[in-house]
């Protein structure tokens, strides 16, 4: 690592970095971890026109927020009543920001390639919407939503074809991340189910604009024991 250039500043003008924080490239190459003191100043490096200021943050879900994925964690199957029903009852949110899916079953012949809205709020309290994948006409199957809902308020299910057809709503396996992320920045092999780390690189989705729009989802299923992966991310 560099260490060649730096600039001298008063100790109170810089402010204090966790330990975690550093110098990297563009490139992610690190520059520095250090940060000495000499007679109450602070050497820090200084920034050159392709570097900047980063931190390495840890996402952290404890045992009882990475439970298993669910159909009915949400809301219990609804059973088709030849009209769109908008359920408000009843609801169960997710224990932290998850993504929701949506489960038809009962008569398979009754099926209809509806798409189920659930509206609810995101990991900043904002309000969102997700219109959910369509199911597949006349074939019980689970549909895959990909925001992350830190609560559901409400969800609106068309009418199936028949009254045997039921839908139902879950959560998946995908965990909302609470940063705004301009790219995929885990670190490699630093992604852990229950303190083991994972073989297979998580899927991270991220959006600069759209909180819930950034999610993790391990290769693994979670299973109730506790998730923690390593981004870096601008301070």
């Amino acid at each position: 690592m560099a260490f060649a250039h730096y600039k001298r500043r008063n100790a109170a003008s810089v402010p204090k970095l966790a330990p975690a924080e550093f110098l990297v490239t563009e490139d992610g190459s690190p520059r520095s971890v250090f940060m000495g003191t000499n007679n109450g100043n602070v050497q820090i490096p200084t920034f050159g026109a392709n570097e900047t200021a980063v931190s390495i943050k840890q996402f952290h879900a404890l045992e009882t927020d990475a439970v298993a994925a669910s159909t009915t964690g949400v809301h219990a199957a609804v059973t088709s009543t030849g009209s769109s029903q908008t359920v408000t009852t009843a609801i169960t949110s997710p224990a932290v920001p998850r993504n929701i899916t949506a489960t038809a079953g009962g008569t398979a012949g009754d099926i209809k390639a509806i798409q189920v809205v659930v509206a609810g709020t995101n990991y900043d309290d904002e309000t969102i919407t997700e219109t959910l994948p369509a199911f597949t006409v006349d074939t019980a199957g689970t549909v895959i939503g990909s925001k992350a809902f830190k609560t559901v308020t409400s969800i609106t299910i068309p009418a199936h074809d028949g009254t045997g057809a039921t839908t139902s709503i879950g959560w998946g396996d995908k965990l909302g991340l609470p940063w705004e992320l301009t790219r995929n920045t885990v670190l490699y092999k630093q992604t852990f189910l229950n303190d083991v780390v994972e073989s297979t690189e998580p899927t991270i989705t991220v959006s600069a604009s759209a909180i819930e729009s950034n999610t993790i989802d391990l290769n693994s299923a979670l299973n109730g024991t506790v998730v923690d992966s390593f981004f870096i991310t601008d301070l």
